[in-house]
């Protein structure tokens, strides 16, 4: 156990100079006793709470909950604002500003008196950044995740948040409903605070967290609004305290055995293929080298056993978290995973999972009747992708999951909104739909634009799927057999800016492979008529941006927060 002299916190605080003088008087203007913090843990509360953010819109009640467990426990807790990160409301992308978040993160906590930090976040973007950052910084930390949003009702049916609004819309545009039920619709796919309730991005990234080991066990599923919401964030309170005492600081959590563990759950929730990125970019932060080749790898172990929308067909994540959560699940594939490594709350994994159950074998499937025999995203391979691309196989139709057709290219999301329906196009649902520049430069920020719409007209016949390859991600909630996170991006001259209209192009998901075929030299004259496009920023954060992302296959981390290297502490005397 640390002693209070022990404490970073104590060169704020402890010594005799002018400094800690007036850090002291400074403390006593915030309306603060010695005795309330004067050697003991200082606790940072990171909240991305805000107004226009309906996935976090209750953390400022739940920080409250974090401060009663720090109290409890013998800690100082101290509420810091950071950024927010909207899914939903910011643009073009929240994706272009993780790793500001990330830095914000990491800053906050080096240069400030804490000791270590809760971090309170949910939405897709928050999780990642938020590790990433603390990570780096090093400190003792413990997540608590923002929770799913309560299931939509509409009309008798049950709706998950993402999935259902792409469906609908699909309908609408196929004139199967109207007007009247759409307006239905607004009111009824998110009914409270909280996540997408799917298995989308944002459930997949938390239940990586609670795999990872960095959250109060069952944390990721427990619904928003549900008593035992608060009751997880002062445990995560009161753990934090703990976990300072012991000097467990971040990196004795974050581990490659800990990785491998949280690629293993995402593949085999059927989770979103945005944790492909993100793990990759978090792994990097903790000194974890994480390829696109062990997601592949690690794909072909572990089947897919959460039955939960989109990638399972019936369930949402209240029916998960019931059913046993990620306790529960992680208690299916024991053998797949490294029991021996530690966590937040324990010793090891294999103490944590003691005990752990699942009470419901449909949402939660057994070994033996799987969602899906092999891990629901898969990593391809070929002259289109000579860096790597994925796919969610499991929520395509698979007929499609071996294709070939000839492309129909669009060189912007705008262009292609513009022309999808325009007959000149002749798609047909053999086609190949291509957008580019839609990636980490070129979108900028790799917006979800890979769940590229249908032409009207063949929503019309019945059509729900295609094939459709992009530079971009797609959201989590999302469907179909979209090729996605094509490195390198078309925006920096990869093969994906030689396409043209008509190349034909063959999708092969069992033998891991996407490709144009069209011939190598012809590929070479198209490559030397090819000119990069003009900086999409010319000051500003964007402009840091575009000279510092790296590519998808990398985790789109930027590369002097990436790089190896110490950065030592503030002098506070």
């Amino acid at each position: 156990m640390k002693s209070p002299e022990e404490l970073r916190s104590h060169q704020w605080y402890g010594t005799d100079g002018l400094r800690s003088f007036s850090h002291r008087a400074r403390t006593r203007q915030l309306g603060y006793l010695p005795e309330e913090h004067l050697g003991k843990p200082v606790v940072a509360i990171l909240n991305t709470w805000s107004d226009i953010n309906p996935c976090h819109v209750h953390l400022r009640d739940r920080a409250q909950a974090v401060k009663r467990g720090v109290w409890q426990a013998g800690g100082f807790p101290l509420e810091f604002p950071v950024s927010t990160l909207s899914e939903t409301f910011q643009k073009p992308t929240p994706m272009l500003y993780r790793n500001l978040l990330a830095m914000e993160t990491e800053e906050l906590l080096r240069s400030y008196p804490v000791d270590g930090a809760v971090l309170m976040g949910g939405c897709d973007k928050s999780t990642p950044a938020l590790l990433m950052g603390a990570a780096s910084a090093g400190l003792p930390a413990v997540f608590v995740p923002a929770g799913p949003m309560l299931p939509g009702h509409w009309r008798g049916e049950t709706l998950g948040s993402g999935t259902d609004m792409w469906k609908y819309w699909d309908d609408k545009r196929a004139g199967v409903i109207g007007d009247c039920e759409m307006q239905e619709l607004e009111s009824g796919l998110a009914r409270s605070p909280g996540h997408c309730m799917t298995m989308g991005t944002a459930s997949t990234l938390t239940a990586a967290a609670e795999a990872l080991g960095v959250t109060v066990p069952g944390a990721s599923s427990i619904p928003a609004v549900d008593s035992g919401h608060d009751r997880m964030a002062a445990k995560a309170g009161m753990t934090i305290v703990d976990l300072i005492h012991k000097g467990r600081g971040i990196g004795d959590i974050l581990t490659a055995d800990a990785f491998e563990d949280a690629v293993t759950t995402v593949l085999g929730l059927g989770g979103s293929t945005n944790a492909v990125i993100h793990l990759i970019a978090m792994a990097g932060r903790a000194g974890v080298k994480l390829t696109l080749d062990d997601f592949d790898r690690i794909a072909r172990t572990v089947p897919v056993l959460a039955n939960v929308r989109p990638g399972g067909r019936t369930y949402l994540m209240e029916d998960f978290h019931f059913a046993g959560g990620l306790p529960g699940f992680l208690s299916r594939i024991p053998d797949l995973l490294h029991l021996d490594r530690p966590t937040v709350c324990h010793d090891t994994l294999r103490a944590q999972l003691a005990g752990a159950q699942v009470h419901d074998d449909d949402v939660i499937r057994t070994r033996d009747n799987p969602v899906a025999a092999e891990g629901g995203v898969a990593v391809l391979r070929g002259n289109l992708c000579p860096d790597g691309a994925v796919i969610k196989h499991i929520a395509a139709e698979p007929h499609l999951l071996k294709h070939t057709g000839p492309a129909v290219v669009f060189d912007d999301y705008k262009e292609m909104q513009r022309t999808i329906n325009d007959p000149a196009l002749n798609i047909t649902a053999d086609s190949v739909l291509v957008l580019r520049n839609a990636g980490p430069k070129g979108g900028p920020g790799m917006p979800e634009y890979g769940m590229l719409p249908l032409p009207d007209h063949l929503l019309k016949q019945g059509v729900r799927d295609m094939v459709r390859i992009s530079d971009a991600r797609m959201s989590g909630t999302s469907y179909g057999a979209c090729v996605l996170h094509i490195a390198p991006e078309s925006y920096v001259g990869g093969p994906l800016a030689l396409v043209r209209t008509g190349d034909p192009i063959t999708l092969d998901v069992e033998n891991r492979t996407l490709t144009l075929d069209v011939d190598d030299e012809e590929l070479r004259r198209r490559r030397a008529e090819w000119s990069p496009p003009p900086a999409r920023y010319e000051r500003g954060y964007g402009a840091l941006y575009n000279d510092q992302i790296t590519q998808a296959d990398t985790g789109c981390d930027f590369e002097f927060l990436a790089r190896p290297g110490s950065v030592q502490d503030p002098y506070a005397g």
